[in-house]
């Protein structure tokens, strides 16, 4: 058996709501390096969109990066449809954003800088919100088919839904903010991988804002086990330690465990903003949702800049530095 580990992010680029990281892991068959997930899940797996009209999403379910199964013409459906499944083969509960929170980031959102949209009502939210989880229970049981049949297992998945004054508190220690995606994806990733004792393993991740170097950074996560450097270029940066492989590439959700691991990041990234625009519409009747980029954060902040001095609540666990 071989080990196979996918990590990704979603909203490292808004000035607004939370930067989540993931992480998925899979036991597989023989070398994980031979191993092709697209192949083997085929039947309960399509990375193209799925047509409604011939009922093909009740059969498969849509993996890709995430970009491609959501936008919000598209909607959240597809999406949510295969997250939901997927958590469902190892979680608990799926049926509301708390009990998610909690299982993933293995804490449930606290301590004094919480987000308000995160503390009041809006926080009990029950999912899934736009399909039937029946359609969710249909779709687990048919991935957790395929998974038996060859013979692989979802070992963990974990999440890290890093919030705005934790963020701005990193990235000023840091001296930038792509120092602290690539550490803390690093540390998430320690939690579902011990190098002394898990074996052969692949472990795939997309590139950290450009970087090409992780060699020292690696070492200080890994408490002074030096990784031995395989190649550090453009397209992809690939390191040894122990028995495992660590890429870093450009593109890397062409990975199943990769596209996995960005599509909860984007279901838990867009759920959450769910909350954050029902906090602010609650206050301010009528305003225009946002998804937090740049341009349209700067409209929104604008907007509610009134409220957001009446209600006492400070940029610093608002607004993300850039």
């Amino acid at each position: 058996m071989g080990l196979v580990i996918g990590m990704d992010e979603a909203g490292y680029g808004p000035n607004l709501g939370p930067l989540v990281i993931s992480v998925t892991a899979w036991d597989v068959p023989g070398d994980p390096h031979d191993f092709d997930f697209w192949t083997r899940l085929e039947p309960c797996v399509s990375r193209e969109p799925l047509s409604h009209a011939s009922g093909e999403t009740r059969k498969r379910l849509h993996f890709a990066d995430s970009k491609q199964v959501y936008s919000p013409s598209r909607g959240l459906s597809s999406l949510e449809c295969s997250v939901l499944s997927l958590l469902s083969l190892n979680l608990e509960s799926t049926d509301s954003l708390p009990r998610l929170w909690q299982q993933l980031t293995g804490a449930a959102p606290a301590g004094p800088h919480i987000e308000p949209w995160f503390a009041g009502p809006e926080l009990d939210l029950n999912l899934p919100l736009t399909v039937s989880p029946e359609h969710v229970q249909a779709g687990s049981a048919s991935l957790h088919r395929a998974l038996d049949e060859c013979g692989v297992k979802l070992r963990a998945i974990a999440s890290d839904v890093m919030l705005t004054h934790r963020f701005n508190r990193e990235s000023q220690a840091a001296g930038s903010k792509g120092a602290v995606l690539s550490r803390a994806s690093l540390e998430l990733l320690r939690t579902v991988w011990d190098p002394a004792n898990d074996g052969p393993a692949l472990i795939l991740a997309d590139k950290h804002g450009g970087r090409n170097r992780y060699q020292a950074l690696l070492a200080d996560v890994l408490a002074g086990r030096l990784p031995l450097c395989l190649d550090e270029q453009r397209a992809q940066s690939r390191y040894r330690i122990c028995e495992a492989e660590l890429r870093f590439e450009t593109g890397a959700e062409r990975h199943f465990p990769v596209a996995a691991a960005s599509m909860v990041s984007k279901y838990l990234r867009e759920i959450t903003m769910e909350l954050f625009n029902r906090f602010w519409k609650r206050h301010i009747p009528g305003l225009k949702p946002t998804k937090g980029y740049p341009t349209d954060a700067r409209r929104f902040r604008s907007e509610i800049e009134t409220t957001q001095q009446e209600l006492g609540i400070p940029d610093q666990i608002l607004w993300r530095e850039r």
